[in-house]
Parts: C-alpha cells; structure tokens; sequence
C-alpha cells in the first residue's frame, strides 16, 4: 500500500514509519525539511502544517497515495505553531482533498482521548473540531484517541519518570484525574491493524472514533507511584494540594516558559483521560501492555530520571553561585578591600576598578548565560579555565586562602567536578 504520513519527525509518527516499512507499505513522509532516502519504499515530500490550508495543496500530493496517516499534533503552543492551524485548518484541508481523491481509501487520524463533547480545552477542542469534519466526509476514516503514550524514549515518558523518580509527588486538587496509559508499541501495532482492516466499519458507516488505552485506568498520582516502583523506588510521599491552591499554581503556569502546569492542563487532569479498551484488544489480538512492563531497563532509567531533576538544580546552583558572586563583588564586599586581595595579587592600582568590575561582570554574564542560553557547552568550558585560572593565581600569589580553615580555595575542585559533569552530560 502506498501511504501518506504526516507527522513523521514526531514521536509516535517516527515509531510508526519503522513499523508501516517492516510491513512492506511504501510511504510518502509529508514533513517540512524533505530529505533524500536510500529505501526505495520510502520518499518526502514538503509539507508545513502551520500553511498548508487549502485543499489544492493537499490534493497535488496525494497522487496514488491509498491511505492517509494523519499524526501532526501538539500540545503547547509557540509562535506560528498553533493549534488552529496544526490541528483544525491543515488537517481539514488535507481530508477534504482525501475526500475527493480518486486514489485514497483510508484516512487514519491520530486524535487525542478527550477530543470529544465534553470538550473544553484548546487542545481537545481544535482536535475535535478536525475529527468532527474528518467523520461527516465520505471517506473511509478512523479517528484514533490514544491517552497517555509511554515510550522509553519519548518526552512525556521522561517526564514522568522523572516526576516518579523524584522525593516528593503533588496531587492537584481533589478530582480523581484517571489515566489509563497506553504503551508507543501498542499504539503503532493497533494503526497498523487498522490497515490490516481488522476493524471493519459497520454498514453505512464511514468513520469511527477508536479509543487507544492500556488495560488499567489508575489516578496520575498512582501512574506514577508504578512508574516508581518499575524504577525499583521505594515508596513515595504524596503531597495533596487544596483545589484553590492548584488553580493558583494553574494560573501562575500561564506566565512561566516551560511549565508543567496551566489552566488547560489542570481542566484536562481533572477531567481524566479513559476509554473502553475493547478495540484495541482487537486490534491486537491480545489486552495491551500493563505498566508493569513498561520499564524494561530499571537501573538506566532510574539514573536517567534522577538526573531529569537533579541537573537542573546543580545547573541553578552554579547559576546562582556566579550571580550572587558578581553582585557581592559590586560592592556588598568592602571595594577597599577587593583592591586590597587585587594589589597583593600584583594588580597595578590603575587597573584595578577595571580588574574588580570587568570580572564581577563577566561573573554575571556567566550566570545568566546559564540560566537563559540553551547551548552552554562552550560556557561550561569557559567556567571551568576561569575557575582553573583563578585557583592557579590564588594558590601563588594568596597562598594562606590553600591553608584557610573554611577552605575557600579547596572548595573549587567540587566546583569544577560538577560543572565538568555538565559539560559531558550537555547534549552537543
């Protein structure tokens, strides 16, 4: 068969293109930076959701394309990448151009569970809105609303380990917020069912919504309490806060970059996020995967989950050591007598104004290079040949600073043990 997929730099739509290979299908990749492929079963075509509105576009690209695999998707959005034009005007105008094509007989939409009437969200509703007009077409259609998707390598999975993995978990508010998570390679095996047409539509019907859920529905406190005890974590402490407090937390997410938390995500928790996994048990052959055999490598993936939250926390650590460093040596410090430690340290009294204030600004650049850069490869070198200078002069000139019973010298090696560990730790 001869597919086109969307989506197919995405996580789930990365999973599914290896499998829709294996399977002998030919696919088309719809992505916004084509390359070229060795695999002649496998070929990429420009695409750019956040444009592509018009049914003309779509129609060009479908040329004996027999299957559409919709998975564009996101949760948060960020400048062009919104959520009415990735979730509702793109994918409306690519089914409608399915709808008219002379070659596509099935159209797979990649959903979301909660996209649905009781809809409230901006998510699930410009979801819903594409699958609403995706079902009233004359196609053949599958609209699939998986709920939370683990895969060992895939963000929200990291995420959570990560929250699992940590010494304290928050309850926000008082809802049961259920979940019922649902394994990447469960998702991707029941697409390719749906290719297999081992869900056959009933009569007179042309769409159906199809649940992708695991065999538990457990609140996300408890999800994460199993994640835990996967990792090989002793139990963990659950701190309950007041619904009046989450919905304050809600609201001050909406103002923080990266957030875990805003008022969309609260409604969506609070509501919950289950279905009837009767489907995808026949899509399988089989029930789907508990979360018990979610984590398959206990030992890696609990280092990697503690670092989640402990790199973070050394990074603002050495931020804060370099920022407060400047602002002490701006002047909380008696000026006189940093000109003092400069003078003994050879400094000429010209220059030492330009010495005491160039480093105290330098200092904090340093840290808010740290807290605001997302490359620091090259800082975390620059950190560790100024401390390494510093400590060098210090230790010649300052020697009493080796002997000093707080140790303030001695107090660098830690300093640059742990940011040499950032600088291997770094992603290049």
């Amino acid at each position: 068969m001869r597919i086109l997929l969307t989506g197919a730099s995405g996580f789930i739509g990365q999973q599914l293109l290896q499998a829709l290979l294996l399977e002998g299908h030919h696919v088309v990749c719809a992505v916004r930076s084509p390359k070229k492929s060795a695999d002649p079963r496998l070929s990429y075509v420009h695409a750019d959701f956040a444009n592509d509105t018009d049914k003309s576009i779509w129609l060009a690209r479908l040329s004996g394309i027999e299957a559409v695999i919709n998975t564009v998707g996101i949760f948060r959005e960020s400048g062009r990448q919104i959520f009415e034009r990735l979730h509702t005007l793109a994918p409306r105008a690519l089914f409608a151009a399915c709808a008219e094509s002379e070659d596509v007989r099935t159209v797979i939409q990649l959903s979301a569970l909660g996209a649905d009437a009781e809809a409230d969200s901006a998510y699930h509703l410009s979801k819903k809105a594409a699958d609403d007009y995706l079902a009233a077409l004359p196609v053949r259609a599958f609209i699939v609303q998986p709920s939370l998707v683990y895969g060992k390598e895939g963000d929200s999975a990291r995420l959570f380990k990560t929250l699992a993995s940590m010494p304290l978990a928050l309850r926000f508010g008082s809802a049961p917020q259920l979940v019922q998570p649902v394994h990447i390679d469960d998702v991707v095996a029941a697409i390719v069912g749906l290719l297999r047409h081992r869900l056959p539509l009933p009569p007179g019907v042309t769409a159906q919504r199809v649940p992708l859920v695991g065999p538990e529905a457990l609140s996300f406190t408890d999800y994460l309490a199993r994640l835990r005890g996967a990792m090989g974590m002793r139990e963990q402490r659950v701190l309950a806060l007041p619904d009046a407090a989450a919905r304050l937390l809600a609201k001050a997410g909406r103002w923080l970059p990266g957030a875990l938390l805003d008022e969309d995500a609260l409604r969506m928790l609070d509501r919950g996020n289950t279905g009837d996994a009767s489907l995808i048990t026949r899509l399988l052959g089989r029930p789907p995967t508990p979360i018990a055999a979610f984590v398959t490598d206990p030992r890696a993936e609990r280092t990697q989950a503690k670092l989640g939250w402990l790199l973070p926390i050394l990074r603002w650590s050495i931020a804060a050591v370099w920022i407060i460093t400047a602002i002490v040596s701006f002047g909380l410090y008696p000026v006189e007598a940093s000109y003092e430690l400069l003078a003994r340290s050879g400094i000429p009294t010209s220059l030492q104004p330009l010495m005491l204030y160039g480093a105290a600004g330098f200092d904090l650049l340093l840290g808010l290079g740290i807290v605001f850069l997302r490359r620091r490869r090259w800082l975390w070198l620059a950190q560790l040949g100024l401390i390494g200078f510093y400590t060098l002069v210090i230790a010649f000139k300052l020697p009493e600073f080796l002997l000093y019973p707080y140790g303030p010298l001695i107090k660098n090696l830690p300093m640059l043990a742990a940011i040499w560990l950032l600088y291997e730790l770094e992603e290049e």
